[in-house]
């Protein structure tokens, strides 16, 4: 860390930048309401990567996308050419024909990933205009990224990109992904997740005529059933769920193919690997128990499981700077930071070792992932978050004199 979050917020660049999102707040709603009306379902982000291109171009920045259809901007700064990621991402969770029109009551705006994560990029704008108009000058580059795939079955490919094939990957020293307005929880922690789609099949026949034969509905049961019964530690915090749900033809007919899909997850990358090893233990049981408990005369029950996503775990140290500056940043400008784990962008450099966070964008919001997803857009709260969130970056980034 180049300087204490004191000096920054001494720093008249610092100030001048504060005096700037302020008269550009306006904009800042503008653009998230823009941004928010141009669909961005997973693995369709083009339209929306596009208009944040030219943003971010208008705003000074040469803006390119990279070869997965991430937005990336360089901003040089002077020091020895360390890049410093502030990234969000511009994928929603809602599918292609949703309604994705803004309705503005008071300070309130609603709509489906109006705030997870179109703020984000938003916020993203509204720094990249201030550093310039202020004058700053960092130590480090700082490179803006809006990111595809985060989101779902996304599996963070936007971000795993950026790390394995992206020009600036041996240089980047820190990492910040701005997502949700909630300023009071600082991820530092990666909850890893490996998600499958496991599917069960037989011959399948008449429910009255072939009756006695296997049937991969009992297997996919028992499956079910004693992943229900797994037991898993509170800390690390381990988790599992059978989620979606599959298959067959028609009520009087044994099943030919029947699935799950299921989620598993641990901010513990060891003990998600045993829980992995466990659903596939449980996996080949339900089989063999199926093919024994009925005739195979027609043909036996067989399973597959297709990974869908494998999102790493990981952590940043307390210590490291990137969290102190941040926390600090946080509670300078009167938030209570806690330190938290969850899935995000940032679970890629966490388990590359890279010092990493999520950090907050401002304001305050609810319902995200629903349809009724709102955020607080109120001049005030909206700047304070604004205002912390840059003066965490400059921290890492360094602000030079």
């Amino acid at each position: 860390m180049s300087a204490s979050i004191d000096a920054i917020l001494a720093h008249p660049g610092f100030q001048r930048a504060q005096a700037l999102l302020r008269d550009g707040h306006d904009r800042l709603v503008d653009e998230i309401i823009t941004l928010t009306e141009i669909p961005a379902p997973p693995f369709k982000e083009e339209r929306r990567a596009a208009a944040f291109r030219a943003m971010l171009a208008e705003a000074g920045l040469d803006a390119a996308l990279d070869g997965i259809g991430n937005v990336l901007a360089l901003r040089k700064g002077r020091g020895n050419g360390n890049v410093i990621v502030a990234a969000a991402h511009l994928d929603t969770v809602f599918p292609e024909g949703t309604d994705v029109t803004v309705r503005r009551e008071g300070t309130k705006l609603f709509a489906p990933g109006v705030g997870d994560d179109t703020r984000g990029l938003a916020v993203l704008l509204a720094i990249a205009r201030a550093l310039d108009a202020a004058g700053i000058e960092t130590e480090h580059d700082i490179l803006f990224v809006g990111d595809v795939g985060e989101e779902g079955k996304g599996d963070l490919r936007g971000i795993r990109h950026l790390f394995a094939e992206g020009a600036w990957r041996e240089r980047i020293k820190a990492f910040f992904t701005l997502d949700s307005p909630n300023m009071e929880e600082l991820v530092t922690r990666a909850v890893g997740s490996r998600r499958y789609r496991v599917a069960f099949k037989g011959p399948g026949g008449h429910s009255l005529m072939a009756f006695g034969i296997v049937n991969p509905a009992y297997a996919l049961g028992e499956m079910v059933a004693g992943l229900s019964r797994l037991e898993v530690p509170n800390e690390p915090r381990t988790t599992f769920c059978a989620s979606v749900f599959g298959g067959g033809t028609s009520i009087n007919a044994i099943p030919e193919e029947v699935w799950v899909e299921v989620d598993l997850r641990s901010t513990d990358a060891n003990e998600l690997s045993r829980l992995d090893a466990a659903l596939h233990r449980l996996i080949e049981q339900a089989v063999a128990n199926e093919n024994v408990r009925a005739s195979t005369a027609s043909g036996e029950i067989t399973a597959e499981a297709k990974l869908l996503g494998d999102r790493p775990a990981g952590q940043t140290a307390p210590d490291s700077a990137i969290v102190t500056a941040s926390t600090a940043a946080l509670g300078a400008f009167g938030f209570e930071v806690s330190h938290a784990a969850s899935s995000t962008d940032a679970n890629i450099p966490m388990s590359l070792g890279i010092p990493a966070v999520k950090i907050g964008t401002g304001g305050t919001g609810g319902r995200a992932h629903s349809v009724e997803e709102w955020i607080d857009v109120e001049p005030e709260a909206s700047l304070r978050g604004l205002s912390a969130t840059l003066a965490a970056i400059l921290a890492v980034a360094g602000l030079a004199d």
